[in-house]
């Protein structure tokens, strides 16, 4: 247990914190990770961080009440990764869900729980049959109720549907929350139909109504394609704290991707600039952006959840080359070094697009080196097979059959010249 929570603290110094949502809210993806891939997984992401993973990482491990199992994998992943991430269960905005959740987290450094409130007129007649505001009051009864009981446990309050509620009203109950103890308030776009523009009004408005002790997350859905730039957009107008998940996973379609936030604003100071001021300073430690990619595939292989070839940042078209400028002239046509920043050294595939340069480049990484006309002959054979089998990629292991036989055949015997004429 800690007396200081390290979250709010890094949100306010201004440092960037990710709210990590792909084992929960990535469930609704119809995803489920074992209790020990969750264990895995906040100590991987953690140590993208080092010593600092919990100041910069709120690992969302479950939700407690959706049955026995869950309970205990969000406990294990508590116990397990408390000194790599700051582990979070989330529950509803019920005193029995909220009594659930402290128990599961219970114990643990860095503790959290996140209760869920409904904000819109929407949302609170769905899930508590009233009006926004006496759901509102009720969630601000709950967050009494859990901060009295936290024992050093923080707890957040999501005010779900926030862009479609009266927006003073969310102000106004944001900040009688956090004057009740609320270590930071979620504003959820729930149905995720959000526009950049609209983003900054919501945070700048309530920010401005819920006071200056209100430390805000952004919590931002994809249906619209559109999660990555509503949350760069939450963080432009001061947020600090994004929740994120891995691959995007999250209902319907998705949510910003833990990936892709993280490596937008680390890889470059002047993009992190331009979002979060001239003055900023984002990390404790500086993030380790080489192990994004391992992360990604363990995500996938753990999820089903496929990485293709145009998956920003850890999909499996990343630092591959397969035309021929591109291929003389890498630097002009890449916004960053995949080598440098994620540690992935160019490759360069074989595709009907293929110049001669690039097929030389291939035959000579699988061991080959091609005179012209076994170039040329190789070329039509790699274009020729690409339409028949509409297929545009040829594997390594293809083409390194193809020119062990086109490399090994024996030529022709040279006809004997004719004997000279007789004198």
């Amino acid at each position: 247990m800690s007396d200081v929570d390290v979250v709010r603290e890094s949100a306010r110094a201004g440092r960037v914190v990710l709210f990590e949502e792909s084992a929960r809210d990535g469930a609704q993806a119809k995803t489920l990770m074992s209790a020990g891939f969750r264990v895995r997984l906040a100590r991987e992401q953690g140590a993208v961080f080092g010593a600092d993973g919990p100041r910069h990482v709120v690992f969302a491990a479950g939700f407690p009440s959706v049955c026995g199992q869950e309970y205990e994998a969000t406990r294990q992943v508590a116990l397990e990764a408390q000194e790599s991430v700051s582990p979070s269960a989330i529950c509803r905005g019920t005193v029995e869900d909220v009594r659930l959740a402290l128990s599961a987290v219970r114990g643990a450094a860095h503790g959290r729980i996140m209760v869920i409130v409904a904000a819109s007129e929407a949302t609170a007649r769905a899930l508590v049959h009233s009006d926004a505001r006496t759901a509102l009051d009720r969630g601000l009864d709950v967050v009494k109720e859990a901060v009295g009981r936290a024992d050093r446990t923080a707890v957040d309050v999501c005010l779900v549907d926030a862009p479609r509620a009266d927006h003073a009203l969310v102000a106004e109950y944001a900040g009688r929350m956090t004057a009740q103890g609320a270590a930071t308030i979620v504003l959820a776009d729930t149905v995720g139909d959000l526009l950049p523009g609209r983003t900054r009004d919501l945070f700048r408005r309530v920010a401005a109504g819920a006071g200056r002790d209100t430390v805000l997350v952004s919590h931002l859905h994809n249906d619209l394609g559109l999660g990555l730039a509503n949350t760069l957009a939450a963080l432009k107008s001061g947020a600090r704290v994004a929740a994120c998940s891995w691959l995007g996973m999250a209902e319907r379609s998705g949510m910003v991707a833990t990936e892709q936030l993280l490596f937008l604003l680390a890889h470059d100071p002047a993009k992190a600039a331009y979002v979060l001021g001239p003055d900023c300073e984002p990390w404790w430690t500086q993030p380790d952006l080489t192990r994004l990619p391992g992360i990604a595939r363990m995500v996938s292989a753990e999820t089903g959840v496929p990485l293709t070839v145009t998956t920003p940042i850890v999909g499996s078209g990343v630092a591959t080359i397969s035309t021929g400028t591109p291929f003389t002239h890498p630097r002009t046509f890449q916004p960053y070094d995949p080598e440098h920043h994620l540690g992935l050294a160019p490759t360069v595939v074989l595709t009907h697009l293929a110049s001669r340069r690039v097929l030389r480049a291939v035959a000579e990484r699988l061991g080959h080196h091609l005179d012209p006309d076994q170039t040329g002959e190789a070329l039509a054979w790699v274009k020729d097979r690409a339409y028949r089998l509409n297929q545009a990629q040829v594997p390594d292991a293809d083409f390194a059959a193809y020119l062990e036989a086109l490399t090994t055949a024996t030529p022709a015997p040279t006809p004997a010249p004719a004997p000279a004429p007789a004198p």
